[in-house]
């Protein structure tokens, strides 16, 4: 049957918001709101969010932090300046990034765990490209440190646990969180350095999903399969996350960041309401 709900929310009465701000509005919610990444690679995989959770070995769980921090600055340092909204590329950026993730999760599952955690900063670079051509799309200047923390944001904004408390996971929620967190990263150093507390605010929430594309990985041979789907479902996942939070940016920069809120609010509660 069809998924009536975001239609629905997009007729929602929201006063001074034009029909197609709504209709857009409403397409975020549905991204920025809807099925976890946890629940999208555990029907993946066919195996329940919590037995993925524990196929992950002990002694991974002390070296993922590290591994998730090391990948982010990484990604902040090559994607930005090298994405495809600066580089032509020969075919479609959709397709171009669907095959280098693809190949690099294949290669990294390959080689179980060892080589998923090498893997790991190949794959964070190749969504954060992907993140910064989406923000170039809805009007983002990419060369503003401000836009490059947004990127990023975009990782803990994908990163929802599906038991996590709503009032805490929901997108503003988080949105505030991780702007606290960014108060004073910005500006600092050669080309905006972040502040490591920024950093670690975003791989604490990316974290999640990480731990279960490492375990999803972590045989060999069937690593490799299932390292090249892992990878897929990320991208289409933290594109959809980054469409979502851009287009807010921008409809917040045209109507105003009160009055997107309050219809962003009122979406949100018909959604889960339905």
């Amino acid at each position: 049957m069809p998924d009536t709900t975001s239609a629905s929310a997009a007729n929602l009465p929201i006063p001074g918001l034009p029909d197609a701000a709504r209709t857009e509005l409403s397409g975020a919610v549905a991204a920025l709101e809807g099925t976890s990444l946890a629940v999208r690679l555990a029907a993946l995989v066919g195996t329940p969010i919590e037995a993925l959770k524990a196929r992950l070995p002990g002694p991974a769980q002390g070296v993922l932090d590290a591994a998730i921090r090391h990948a982010l600055t990484r990604a902040m340092k090559v994607a930005l300046r090298s994405g495809p909204a600066r580089t032509p590329l020969p075919i479609s950026s959709d397709w171009f990034h669907r095959g280098l993730a693809a190949a690099s999760g294949a290669a990294g599952g390959a080689l179980g765990l060892p080589g998923t955690l090498v893997e790991l900063p190949v794959s964070t670079t190749l969504l954060l490209r992907q993140i910064a051509a989406t923000a170039a799309e809805q009007g983002e200047d990419l060369d503003h440190p401000e836009v490059a923390a947004e990127c990023l944001k975009v990782f803990a904004l994908g990163g929802r646990d599906p038991y996590d408390d709503a009032a805490e996971s929901g997108y503003f929620a988080v949105r505030i969180a991780l702007a606290e967190a960014l108060q004073g990263a910005i500006g600092r150093g050669v080309g905006g350095v972040l502040l490591p507390s920024f950093i670690g605010a975003v791989a604490a929430r990316f974290g999640g999903p990480v731990a279960l594309k490492l375990s999803a990985q972590a045989a060999p041979l069937l690593g490799a399969a299932a390292g090249a789907a892992v990878n897929l479902a990320f991208l289409e996942h933290f594109r959809s996350v980054a469409r979502g939070h851009f287009t807010v940016r921008r409809l917040e920069r045209t109507h105003g960041a009160a009055l997107v809120r309050a219809a962003y609010d009122a979406m949100r509660d018909a959604r889960f309401a339905a």
